[in-house]
């Protein structure tokens, strides 16, 4: 602790922290959760219990004049063997709404992931500082964006001035539900992953449910969208129903109309922006799972190739061109009663011409650039005049 400040220590309460659904009390500090206690106890999948715990889109939000701000976490961070190392995850800085810094926390625990033989295994670190110094002498808003892909836990936060909570501005709640790409994988920083900046551009608040690997259609997720307040609500399915080859078309298309019937029950009226697919090569005709590339991950590269056979779509395999053709045909017989229901094909977000540009560098994730090329076409086509979420935001 730098001892040249005379700091205060806040306790961390839900007044400051936006953008988790519930948080946890652990022995040291608090444990920012993505689902609800209920739906985590009906999940026994390590994947998504991990991604969950990831505060994709969580942030500390306070009001202060300190000049100098510092925050205690314990985080744990990802070693696929085999691969390169991750880099430390960011944490972005923003006051009164603009990225004003990024900065890491070394240290932490582990969880050693070897995707050829199927295991993990966590081992114990430190706890790490996160600090932030020679911030302007004056009233700001403050927010804290944590990282989207390490498990945070926040033990202290220390301000050298008093702090307080940022008064309602009214701004719409923006519930939003997906994949990986949605979590953020391979974004820039948390502020940066497409629904955030989304969100930014659009005046709204968000809470990113995005689940690497874990838009599974799950009923609890479903119940988790249901009994959370929001105003505009989107969900993207698709991918992860191909990458874990979970379902056939038979099973894949009710279980859509039960996802949507149990969000309706809590939000009858909002707007409801279902979003295919993005562009994935590897998918778009030939079906799950998706497998690691051993023959690259052998070379130091981690990359994704398509497992199943193209064949298998006459027995109802799904690929990602068949489940596009599958949401538009739901939301189109849907929509005769629900006229604020709404399609949005995500190939509008990232198409063949954006493939060409900038390809999927492991074959399923989004860069940094398309992270942000696809923000930047989601608020156009969401938020602006004519659609979906403008008369919401």
């Amino acid at each position: 602790m730098n001892a040249k400040h005379d700091w205060i220590t806040t306790p961390l309460t839900a007044d400051i922290l936006r953008g988790a659904l519930e948080w946890e009390r652990t022995e040291r500090g608090l444990l920012p959760h993505r689902l609800p206690s209920r739906a985590r106890a009906q999940c026994d999948d390590g994947q998504l219990a991990m991604a969950e715990s990831q505060p994709s889109g969580v942030r500390l939000v306070f009001r202060t004049r300190a000049t100098a701000i510092e925050l205690d976490t314990l985080p744990t961070k990802r070693v696929y063997v085999g691969a390169p190392p991750r880099p430390d995850g960011f944490y972005d800085l923003l006051v009164d709404g603009r990225l004003a810094r990024q900065a890491s926390v070394t240290g932490g625990n582990t969880l050693t992931i070897d995707m050829v033989k199927g295991t993990a295994q966590h081992a114990s670190g430190p706890s790490g500082t996160l600090r932030f110094a020679d911030l302007p002498d004056s009233v700001k808003d403050i927010e804290l964006w944590l990282p989207y892909g390490e498990t945070t836990e926040l033990l202290a936060l220390r301000t050298d001035a008093p702090i307080e909570p940022v008064p309602d501005q009214g701004r719409k709640v923006w519930l939003h539900h997906g994949s990986s790409i949605s979590h953020g994988t391979d974004a820039a920083g948390p502020t940066t992953i497409w629904p955030a900046l989304a969100a930014s551009l659009g005046g709204v608040e968000l809470i990113n449910l995005g689940f690497g690997g874990g838009a599974l259609l799950d009923p609890f997720t479903a119940r988790a969208l249901r009994d959370t307040p929001a105003d505009l609500i989107s969900v993207k399915i698709g991918i992860n129903v191909v990458n874990a080859d979970l379902m056939r078309l038979r099973a894949f298309t009710p279980a859509v109309h039960g996802f949507l019937d149990t969000i309706r029950e809590g939000h009858p009226t909002a707007p409801l922006l279902v979003v295919s697919p993005i562009l994935c090569p590897i998918h778009e005709d030939t079906p799950g799972p998706s497998a690691p590339d051993f023959a690259a991950l052998s070379a130091g590269r981690l990359r994704f190739r398509a497992a199943g056979d193209p064949a298998e779509r006459a027995s109802g395999k799904l690929t990602l061109t068949g489940i596009r053709d599958a949401l538009a045909r739901i939301v189109q017989q849907r929509a005769a009663d629900d006229p604020h229901l709404y399609y949005l094909d995500g190939r509008d977000l990232y198409g063949r011409s954006d493939s060409a540009e900038l390809p999927l560098p492991d074959e399923l994730h989004p860069d940094a650039a398309t992270h942000r090329r696809m923000g930047e076409r989601f608020a156009e086509l969401a938020f602006t005049a004519n659609g979906p979420f403008a008369h919401g935001a």
